[in-house]
């Protein structure tokens, strides 16, 4: 199967790559379902582009890469809307990125945080209670300093493999439920 992209083209995806999002993202709500994208001539970015929409595209990372001591704290609703069982396994996290026409000024939404059931292919973008997570978080500094430790290797291996389609193996990470 193909998707039109603006950033790529024509993609190839297999239909099992789709992320369902049965609420949309925070004001995109129509739009249900994305693909996981990396682009190969980045090595820290990846994309997660709208299926339905060419136009929309989120640039995306894992909040390791710029927050070690992130944690997700979600609800059980949330919980039970990604069918995660366990919060011990079976999810990926990500946090989109704005990036202004200043690059230096390109910021993560950590208190937005997308949640993926990598079993079932099920997301959501989880709002959480912490509110000493910002929305606008900046993380230029941070992702340039990373990338000065380990110069010779790619932003992206050093938290998970990204092929063209993201695969979202599994982390071993815990969810943190809110009570």
């Amino acid at each position: 199967m193909q998707i039109e992209t603006s950033r790529f083209g024509l993609v190839d995806i297999e239909k099992e790559d789709m992320v369902l999002f049965p609420e949309g993202i925070l004001g995109f709500n129509t739009l249900r379902t994305f693909i996981f994208l990396d682009d190969p001539n980045d090595d820290i970015f990846a994309w997660l582009q709208s299926a339905e929409n060419s136009e929309i595209a989120f640039p995306i990372l894992e909040p390791e890469l710029f927050a070690e001591d992130y944690t997700v704290k979600i609800s059980k609703s949330d919980m039970q809307a990604l069918k995660l069982t366990d919060p011990s396994s079976g999810y990926r996290a990500f946090t989109i990125i704005t990036i202004p026409e200043d690059p230096t000024k390109m910021t993560a939404n950590l208190k937005a945080p997308i949640i993926v059931n990598v079993k079932n292919k099920l997301a959501r973008q989880c709002v959480l209670q912490d509110n000493k997570l910002a929305i606008c978080e900046p993380i230029f500094n941070k992702l340039q300093q990373r990338m000065v430790q380990a110069p010779e290797t790619s932003i992206k291996s050093q938290t998970s493999e990204l092929s063209l389609s993201i695969k979202l193996p599994e982390k071993k990470r815990t969810l943190e439920i809110v009570k």
